[in-house]
């Protein structure tokens, strides 16, 4: 079984750098409930956990979480994502909170740790876990870089819930249907759909996610690789159905099972922990992702290997430590098969009918009436697919996205949602596609003379 395979890789870069900060205030505030919540679990298990420096925190996104540990617990380590893009938020979360410290960020893959083996005192992850399809994979990682004794504390994990048809994939409910809304509300939605309640939107960009874990299947896995954990439960409490089901299971962990919910688990590898240690020369404890030799920092603080060609620069105080073939295709730049809007230089591959560009913080997009144009090039051989990224607003649901490539009908998508949204079919093979994207219906925002319908975030071929 792969444990993640390069697609879902792409995909998380690309909803990362859709999601990540293209609604600040509303994010904001998710963030530091987020930590409320986070920073609640460090407190109640401090005695367990002892010594945090050095951390890593594993799928940071922002590194909210990460710079927490470092201005609230004074603890010193890195945030690493897939994402360079989310990473790079950061900046903007030192300004917001007037923080004094920053974890050491870095793009880099969970089942390929930039790190040596026993580097590491404390390793954290939240709601990263479930999208591998061999959770077990990311285990061993952690293992390996874990010091004797070290810890390793995984957080908001999804439980599989046994009461449930799963009938079906269901939105955030900001993007439910009204019936959907009242069957959450009562406590009912739960009940008839597959997994975690939201996953559809991850799932719509292809990000796979495992929702297959009862808590015996956690505590299993947990036992294999950790000498002594400490659990902590959340079940769902939505309206009276949860409610009542709660009461009749009376115990918390036949709760879990029957509704399921969350874990939370502090882990620590047997042995004895080395004294701790840190101190500015950090790449120390880091190790080449392509060979695994050691790595060296110049007075450009580029990061080079010492036994091969790898290198990685301190691009927007981000390093990028992905091996360098997938590197080089989830961040290709500026390439003549990508059109992404939030890249300077992307407007010369559109022909016609876009609106001006909008958007903040890597979220950049453009507007389009009933049609707009654009071109893609191949840069290499092979069977190829086209992928649109774009985002309806309500206004536009239901609707439709039509897309006519060379000439020719290729596909049409019916849009029964509103919020983000992608579409992928196979093309032809051609040197060059002009890409006509149809969409309707077309709208009329209020105090705005433009006729829009659907915006465009990235066009592209896979």
């Amino acid at each position: 079984m792969e444990a993640q395979s390069f697609s879902v890789k792409r995909a998380q870069v690309e909803f990362h750098n859709f999601a990540s900060m293209g609604q600040p205030e509303r994010v904001l505030e998710s963030y530091s409930e987020e930590n409320k919540r986070r920073g609640g679990i460090l407190r109640k298990h401090a005695g367990f956990i002892g010594p945090m420096t050095p951390f890593l925190e594993i799928g940071a996104n922002a590194g909210h979480s990460s710079y927490m540990l470092e201005n609230e617990f004074g603890a010193d380590g890195f945030a690493l994502d897939i994402s360079a893009d989310a990473l790079r938020h950061g900046r903007f979360l030192m300004q917001e909170w007037n923080l004094q410290r920053a974890p050491v960020r870095m793009a880099g893959d969970a089942l390929n740790l930039p790190f040596a083996d026993g580097s590491l005192r404390f390793v954290c992850t939240y709601q990263t876990l479930s999208q591998f399809m061999d959770i077990e994979a990311v285990f061993r990682e952690v293992h390996r870089v874990l010091q004797p004794g070290g810890i390793f504390l995984f957080a908001e994990e999804p439980l599989l819930r046994q009461l449930s048809l799963r009938l079906y994939r269901c939105p955030y409910y900001d993007t439910m249907k009204p019936w959907e809304r009242k069957l959450y509300d009562w406590g009912l939605l739960g009940y008839v759909v597959r997994d975690v309640i939201g996953a559809h939107q991850e799932e719509s960009f292809g990000i796979r996610q495992n929702h297959t874990m009862f808590l015996r299947d956690w505590d299993t896995l947990v036992g294999k690789y950790f000498a002594s954990r400490e659990y902590d439960l959340f079940v769902p409490q939505r309206g009276w159905g949860e409610r009542l089901a709660m009461r009749l299971a009376r115990s918390h962990q036949r709760t879990a099972q029957w509704l399921g919910g969350t874990v939370s688990a502090v882990c620590r590898k047997a042995g004895t922990p080395p004294p701790s240690a840190w101190n500015s020369d950090f790449e120390t404890l880091l190790r080449c992702p392509d060979c695994h030799g050691a790595l060296a920092r110049d007075a450009e603080a580029t990061l080079s290997c010492q036994s091969c060609s790898y290198r990685a620069a301190f691009e927007s105080e981000v390093y990028n430590l992905i091996g360098s073939k997938e590197r080089a295709e989830l961040y290709p730049g500026d390439r003549e098969d990508i059109i992404d809007f939030s890249i300077p230089g992307h407007e010369k591959k559109l022909l016609g009918n876009w609106f001006d560009l909008e958007g903040i913080h890597g979220n950049m997009y453009r507007w389009m009436g009933a049609r707009a144009d654009a071109v893609l090039r191949r840069v290499r051989a092979g069977p190829a697919r086209l992928r649109i990224r774009g985002h309806a607003s309500i206004e536009a649901i239901p609707g439709e996205i039509r897309v006519v490539v060379n000439g020719a009908p290729l596909q049409t998508w019916k849009l029964d949602r509103n919020g983000a949204f992608v579409v992928e079919a196979d093309l032809p093979e051609a040197a060059e596609y002009q890409v006509e994207i149809h969409a309707a219906p077309v709208w009329n925002p209020p105090g705005d003379g433009r006729t829009l319908s659907v915006n465009i975030g990235m066009i592209r071929l896979i």
